[in-house]
């Protein structure tokens, strides 16, 4: 994939407004950004996913003569601030959490740390990797937890809202569980397992189904796996489908399966599965494909449909349920001479009222199950938690909440990953990030995990983090009356 310069894949308004703070002389000026989800109703968990690409975008950041000719042509900004632009690069820090992790509604998955007209400049890009990659990953693993262990191919890529979409969202649907792609180029760039079989078409190209069947079958003896669905998928497609194994058997071959695309796939899922355990070939697959999701998914489970192996695209690679996570990115501090000065957003719907402060987040596991309890988004200038001691997590609004932990261990969640324009963390290959959000989703209860009605996991503020932006509210709403 041709290397592109992606450093004005930003809004407008990033630019000039750096261009202002670089007129007021406020370039140097250290600034704190958070970047996390709203709860909106459908979130109940998400995988956090795109730091790949935001680490590459960051470390490649450059305003070439290209770049800086079209500024130019806007006659938006002077020659001064074009020239600051031509030795541009990023020079502060990016705490996140590893792609993979399980985050919720509110905590800061991504933190930069960096000159303010550095870190302004970042914000859409990272907005645009991180909300695309993190919604398909979590939707991928929603519809992997709905299949229970069978295999889940990504078949999304013609209905994916233009290349890159379908690019990187094949890459965030593994993340999240499938197991390939039908997207050739994801699977060369990532590595990824590619999956694929015949189209309707195939079998309307020659005289008829069978000898379509057979011409795919000698062509591919040992992964013959048939769409029988193109005409009358139990009178025709199945019984052509049953002869063709059987010269594959008859030749030393080993039949993979058949495909269904559409009508009702219980029912001629039970009616097939039959048909071939008669005729001999109880090991071969049957695979589903259209418009399928966890819902969908869900419920041929429950009525017992024979299929093991899934073919989903549309509703996976647009998340067609939520189609936007709604990622934000939002100052929490500034550094003045060294000292930290806490920011917060105030508005009237609690919602969208901004935790202060530079933070991270600690997630709580029981000693004795292994599973995740609660998370806690604290301060890091906070004193670091004693697990020889009770620890005590209150509610983040209604304070009258609390939980009292003993027999547990607390883990970081966010790494750091770029210290002073430099990468300092080992970025993992995808299958290590595959590996890491099985684990990750192996830590939860199916409590918070089930399609109907989730349990909320609890995601609280530490006391300090709650007095801090209390205390700032409280002020801000007095200098107001």
């Amino acid at each position: 994939m041709e290397k592109r310069n992606l450093t004005l894949l930003t809004d407008l308004y990033q630019l000039t407004m750096m261009n202002g703070y670089f007129r007021y002389g406020k370039q140097e000026e250290v600034a704190v950004f958070d970047v996390f989800f709203r709860q909106n109703g459908m979130i109940t968990y998400s995988l956090a996913c795109g730091l790949e690409q935001v680490v590459d975008y960051v470390l490649n950041l450059k305003f070439g003569e290209e770049e800086i000719s079209y500024l130019r042509s806007l006659n938006v900004f002077n020659e001064e601030f074009l020239n600051y632009l031509k030795d541009f690069k990023f020079t502060g820090d990016i705490y996140a959490v590893p792609e993979g992790t399980v985050v919720f509604p509110g905590e800061p998955i991504l933190t930069v740390k960096a000159p303010i007209i550095q870190a302004q400049l970042i914000e859409t890009a990272i907005l645009n990797i991180m909300n695309f990659q993190t919604l398909i990953a979590s939707k991928s693993a929603k519809i992997n937890y709905a299949a229970k262990g069978d295999t889940i191919m990504e078949f999304g890529l013609r209905r994916a809202q233009a290349p890159d979409a379908g690019i990187y969202g094949a890459r965030a649907a593994v993340i999240g569980g499938c197991a390939s792609t039908s997207n050739v180029l994801a699977g060369k760039l990532f590595d990824i397992p590619v999956s694929g079989t015949h189209a309707h078409s195939w079998v309307m190209n020659f005289k008829d189904e069978y000898t379509a069947f057979m011409e795919y079958a000698k062509t591919y003896p040992d992964n013959t796996l048939l769409l029988v669905d193109t005409f009358d998928t139990l009178k025709s497609g199945v019984p052509n489908a049953i002869k063709v194994f059987n010269w594959l058997k008859e030749n030393g071959h080993k039949p993979r399966g058949i495909r269904l695309d559409s009508g009702d796939l219980a029912y001629l899922s039970k009616k097939a599965r039959k048909m071939l355990d008669d005729a001999g070939f109880e090991d071969t697959i049957i695979c589903a494909s259209g418009d399928l999701d966890e819902k969908s998914i869900d419920s041929l489970k429950h009525q017992g449909a024979k299929i093991n192996t899934w073919g989903v695209g549309t509703k996976l690679i647009t998340s067609a349920d939520m189609p936007a996570l709604g990622g934000v990115y939002k100052l929490s501090a500034v550094f003045q001479d060294g000292k930290e000065i806490p920011k917060i957003k105030v508005s009237d719907n609690v919602a969208k009222i901004t935790n202060p402060g530079f933070k991270n987040i600690y997630r709580v596991y029981d000693k004795a199950t292994g599973k995740a309890e609660a998370d806690c988004i604290y301060l890091r200038s906070e004193k670091p938690v004693n697990e020889k001691e009770p620890l005590i997590l209150t509610h983040p609004i209604e304070r009258w909440k609390k939980i009292i932990f003993t027999n547990y261990e607390i883990k970081s969640l966010q790494k750091d990953i770029i210290k002073d324009g430099k990468l300092v963390y080992k970025m993992p290959t995808l299958k290590e990030i595959k590996a890491y959000a099985k684990q990750e989703l192996e830590s939860f209860w199916d409590e918070y995990k089930r399609l109907d009605s989730p349990h909320l996991f609890k995601v609280d503020l530490s006391d300090e983090l709650y007095e801090l932006k209390r205390r700032m509210l409280t002020e801000i709403r007095g200098e107001n009356n």
